[in-house]
């Protein structure tokens, strides 16, 4: 192929399909000076998105991001037609219609037929094999993945997903392309979910095994994960804001995809709520209600009095943990019981990593009826997350809740859990993120990459990893898999090795 210099040259681009996808990518051309040809069968979808993005144009210009000349120029880039020999002279075209293999590789039959030979065929394609769609090219060398997300201008990642038999240089030439457009390629192997919708998995699908457990409700999970771990949002805002009839297709083809990894395991809510219709904000019901647009919460519920004689004794196992606990409760002058075991009438506090308060209480030998755990690594500063054991009273939960409160701090009561919540979330996240770096889907950097870009994570959750620790991460998911016997919480190797040697979960071998 003898392809242009895509990061400087004059290009033309076909995009097959005016839907929001189609019409965003085209937006994004035309703002950089690229002659941009919108095709869809129906010429009033046609329309409506050129008139849409003359709109964009205007609004840009009004907030002094361009200049009338600019916009002028921007506009004159916008073409339209809903006959497809009209892209025949373009550099490139891309696809972005229904996900259904069989209709995407006719259509690339088709556009392969009107084309050069050196004009690069793209799909925009969020879930299926780019492989597998360029199997019924004459030429699968020109075939790429070239997957943007929504809403296009303001998403500025755009994943670069080569075949088994993609040609380098369109790959080089692509990436080229995408920097020219103002957005961040990142290079991803042809692997099912491609990255960000695997990496994504890693919340959404633990988020669910904790609410299948009955641990915690939705706005629980969300609210510790908002305020513990610092996500912007938790596993139900966000499934409820791309609705379940994207979440849920995604979720099942990925796990099919890789021949029901136990990691990537949905749970049997996803099809339930999707069988009824309660597919999220769109639909005014989703794991929140809706009105006009806005999530309705249930109001905090009242704290408990705090007995006048309520004294805790904090394990010192975990002692760094132990001892922010016990900061925290003195500093609000919480009667503390400093006795090497505790005593009769004392409040018992662990804080384990990766195990439930059932498992914890026990390996200690202590009062069970006595005894609450406390997530110590994600209560640092933020909501303080608190279980029982199914032995422990309600009314020593209830004092326990009160001490927090009289230190400052919101509490979530959650049901018994292996890794309360934030614990397991994080962990399953970063797990999620070594096993793709494993697998050599994308490199460490693209991962993080990809993970605030594509995802809205506050960082990457492999450096996210390195923050917490590398050996806590192995110690929370090797203690997860004792508690559950379930080979999901099984370690990546990417993880133990890196753990074992003391090296940043970034780290690439030197091979």
């Amino acid at each position: 192929m003898t392809l242009k210099n895509f990061a400087e040259e004059k290009l033309t681009i076909g995009i097959i399909g005016a839907g929001i996808m189609g019409r965003g990518i085209a937006q994004l051309a035309a703002m950089a000076g690229i002659e941009a040809i919108i095709h869809d069968i129906d010429p009033k979808i046609v329309a409506d998105a050129a008139a849409f993005i003359r709109q964009m144009i205007d609004k840009a210009k009004e907030k002094g991001r361009l200049s009338d000349a600019d916009a002028v120029r921007c506009k004159s880039c916008i073409r339209t037609t809903s006959t497809l020999s009209d892209l025949s002279g373009a550099d490139m075209v891309i696809e972005a219609i229904v996900e259904k293999l069989e209709v995407k590789q006719a259509v690339f039959k088709e556009v392969e037929s009107l084309v050069s030979p050196d004009c690069i065929l793209a799909t925009n394609t969020s879930s299926l094999s780019v492989t597998a769609i360029a199997a019924a090219c004459a030429r699968p060398g020109r075939m790429i993945g070239c997957h943007f997300f929504n809403p296009v201008p303001l998403m500025k990642l755009v994943e670069i997903i080569g075949g088994m038999q993609t040609d380098p240089a369109v790959i080089e030439s692509v990436q080229a392309l995408v920097t020219r457009l103002g957005h961040t390629p990142v290079r991803v192997k042809d692997a099912p979910g491609f990255l960000v919708n695997h990496l994504g998995r890693g919340m959404n699908t633990e988020g669910l095994r904790v609410l299948a457990e009955g641990v915690a409700a939705p706005h629980q999970v969300d609210e510790i994960m908002r305020e513990c771990a610092g996500f912007r949002m938790g596993p139900f805002e966000l499934m409820d804001l791309t609705a379940l009839d994207v979440t849920c297709p995604v979720s099942e083809q990925v796990y099919a995809q890789y021949y029901q990894e136990p990691r990537l395991r949905p749970t049997p809510e996803l099809r339930l709520r999707l069988s009824a219709g309660i597919l999220g904000r769109k639909t005014g019901a989703g794991f929140y209600p809706y009105v006009k647009g806005e999530k309705i919460l249930p109001e905090e519920p009242g704290v408990p009095p705090l007995p006048a004689d309520a004294r805790f004794w904090i394990s010192p196992t975990v002692a760094g943990l132990a001892e922010q606990i016990r900061g925290l409760l003195q500093a609000a002058n919480i009667g503390i019981d400093e006795g090497e075991t505790p005593g009769v009438d004392s409040i018992a506090i662990v804080t384990p990593l990766g195990q439930d308060a059932t498992t914890a209480i026990l390996e200690e030998h202590i009062d069970p009826e006595r005894t609450v755990a406390v997530d110590a690594l994600f209560g640092g500063k933020g909501r303080i997350t608190l279980m029982g054991s199914p032995a422990t009273r309600r009314d020593v939960i209830d004092a326990a809740w009160a001490a927090f409160a009289a230190a400052g701090r919101k509490v979530t009561v959650i049901r018994d859990s292996a890794g309360l919540v934030a614990q397991r979330m994080v962990a399953n996240i970063v797990n999620t993120a070594c096993d793709i770096a494993q697998e050599g889907v994308a490199g460490p950097a693209e991962i993080d990459t990809a993970a605030r870009l594509g995802l809205g994570y506050p960082e990457g959750p492999l450096a996210m990893g390195d923050r917490i620790g590398a050996g806590v991460i192995l110690e929370i998911l090797e203690n997860m898999q004792m508690v559950y016997g379930d080979p999901r919480y099984r370690p990546c190797p990417w993880l133990r090795r890196r753990a074992m040697l003391g090296l940043s979960l970034l780290h690439e071998e030197q091979v």
